[in-house]
């Protein structure tokens, strides 16, 4: 059970939004939990000192690609990013000092997994450096992933079928629960039990984390397996409920 930063950006600043108020119709609905003044290599820096690699860099829209190199350049090797990653512009991201890329919506076409096109992405960048964004909302009692900044349902399952079908095609997965993003008001308890019980790849859970005790509600749930990430509760983010410097204690076990 790892931790893996994270620098969320949107407008180009280092911020933590709530996730289910994403809307590309009224982006006045966006809801900001935390806009930095720091810029995006002042965290990249932070991860680097406490060799916490492995975190991920996501643009939350268009104008973060200068704070997103920023953050890859203070640390080189350190991130997977996400963001608008295509099979057309992956390579050029890896150039620029990622260790892996991360797509949803590129993968996706009218609610499907397109197989061509995630065999030529496969293909281009290789399985190993491949990260696949299964985040996913509740619906009917189940999880279903969703692209497009959260906002569109797609017709997978986020289920240990599905992982096993996509576990040939990646190195690892990361899965927000996106309905608890940035809210700080508990994990989706059913969704961690699930991902934990899976033993494939490695995955990375973020969502809905509050404090010390939901961190031992992964670590429990998850049987160990999953790693995480903590966004808006962290002090570093503004927040109360998680001090950054319990958090990496945690992950080496001395928290």
């Amino acid at each position: 059970m790892r931790f893996r930063p994270c620098i969320d950006l949107h407008q180009g600043r280092v911020k933590q939004i709530v996730g289910s108020t994403f809307s590309d119709d009224d982006p006045g609905r966006i809801a900001t939990n935390f806009a930095s003044t720091q810029p995006a290599s002042w965290f990249a820096e932070l991860y680097r000192r406490d060799r916490l690699p492995g975190g991920h860099v996501i643009m939350l829209g268009p104008g973060n690609e200068a704070a997103a190199v920023d953050a890859l350049q203070a640390y080189p090797g350190g991130f997977h990013i996400g963001g608008g990653i295509t099979e057309e512009n992956a390579p050029a991201w890896l150039e620029r000092g990622a260790a892996a890329v991360i797509v949803t919506s590129h993968v996706f076409r009218e609610g499907l997994i397109d197989e061509e096109r995630l065999a030529r992405l496969v293909a281009r960048v290789g399985r190993a450096r491949l990260v696949l964004d299964l985040s996913c909302r509740k619906r009917a009692g189940r999880y279903w992933v969703v692209t497009d900044r959260w906002q569109k349902f797609t017709t997978v399952e986020v289920d240990p079928a599905s992982l096993n079908r996509l576990a040939g095609s990646c190195a690892e997965f990361l899965i927000h629960a996106a309905d608890v993003e940035g809210r700080c008001e508990g994990v989706e308890a059913d969704l961690v039990r699930m991902l934990g019980g899976w033993q494939g790849i490695p995955v990375t859970y973020a969502g809905g984390i509050r404090n010390r005790r939901d961190l031992e509600i992964i670590r429990d749930l998850g049987r160990g397996h999953l790693d995480f990430t903590v966004g808006s509760a962290l002090d570093i983010f503004g927040g109360t409920g998680l001090a950054y410097d319990a958090v990496v204690a945690f992950h080496r076990g001395a928290g």
